[in-house]
């Protein structure tokens, strides 16, 4: 009696075991879905591929796009894309907004105009969440058919990385036909200034000034005479333009300090895009997350 009770608690036991871990997954989608929270992890980035279909090349380029967009607009304008392999058994219209909403896109200001693009690739969907402020300059049909035009054709011959980014090549181009113009960037430098100010343009002028005087001395003195026993002591022994080399070597050297800026070495116009990559200053979006749902998508 003994043996076979104990046979029976151990079965009994198992038994337990068996549905209590088959319960576990019931209990996780039990869990309240909400359209405020993302279902993904924090963005690092404008572009946050994590369907790994857009080369890194392309990814780069889009970054710095919409990053000197943002900083170029007002109101400022922000534009995510976001890829996934799928939305599970959700609607991607539901998961897009819960990921516009949950990440915050737009800023905190009253007047955030933002949208996400959003592709699920193993779903073969796409769409477009615009925000309230953002509906006007990009209208919902409007994005459609850029999407028609530009997305679905590229993405059926799974060129997915031109497809997004010349979609939204289109989209910056309608939000600024519509009269978000471009705007000068903060701390921007002026490309032309006025000499005397300490400026490049200042700087520039005055060494001028100086060769053009330094210039006129040596050609007087030369008409006179040529060099004094005092000249060769300055100028070295072939006084200037001489086989001395003391002269004709400083000329040069004056002319290749003044045309490489000063700076005492080489210098760079790429400004704040550069080569780097334009999510390597990340901080995050603004904070708004003004989305009501509305916005345009599609398959292919």
């Amino acid at each position: 009696m003994r043996r076979t009770s104990l046979i029976d608690r151990i079965g009994l036991f198992g038994a337990v075991l068996v549905l209590f871990c088959a319960a576990i997954p019931a209990f996780g989608q039990d869990q309240p879905w909400s359209q405020n929270t993302s279902p993904l992890p924090a963005p690092t980035g404008f572009v946050n591929d994590y369907a790994g279909v857009i080369d890194a090349v392309t990814k780069q380029q889009l970054e710095s796009k919409l990053k000197q967009f943002k900083e170029t607009t007002s109101p400022s304008v922000e534009i995510a894309v976001v890829t996934v392999k799928s939305t599970g058994d959700r609607a991607i219209v539901d998961y897009s907004l819960a990921v516009a909403r949950g990440w915050k896109i737009g800023s905190k200001l009253d007047d955030n105009p933002s949208a996400l693009l959003l592709v699920a690739v193993d779903d073969r969907k796409y769409f477009t969440q615009i925000s309230k402020d953002l509906e006007d300059e990009l209208p919902d049909g409007v994005a459609g058919s850029l999407q028609r035009q530009y997305l679905v054709p590229e993405f059926r011959k799974g060129n997915y990385g031109k497809g997004i980014a010349d979609t939204i090549d289109a989209y910056i181009e309608t939000i600024r036909n519509k009269g978000n113009a471009p705007v000068q960037k903060p701390g921007a430098t002026p490309t032309a200034s006025r000499g005397g100010d300490g400026s490049p343009g200042g700087t520039l002028f005055c060494c001028l000034m100086v060769i053009i005087l330094f210039i006129i001395v040596v050609v007087a003195s030369r008409g006179k005479g040529g060099p004094t026993k005092g000249d060769k002591g300055r100028w070295g022994g072939g006084g200037f333009g001489g086989g001395g080399g003391g002269g004709s070597g400083a000329l040069p050297w004056i002319i290749g300090s003044i045309l490489s800026g000063g700076s005492g070495g080489s210098s760079s116009s790429s400004g704040d895009w550069g080569s780097s990559s334009g999510g390597s200053d990340w901080g995050g979006f603004g904070g708004g997350g003004d989305f009501g749902g509305g916005g345009s998508g599609g398959d292919w």
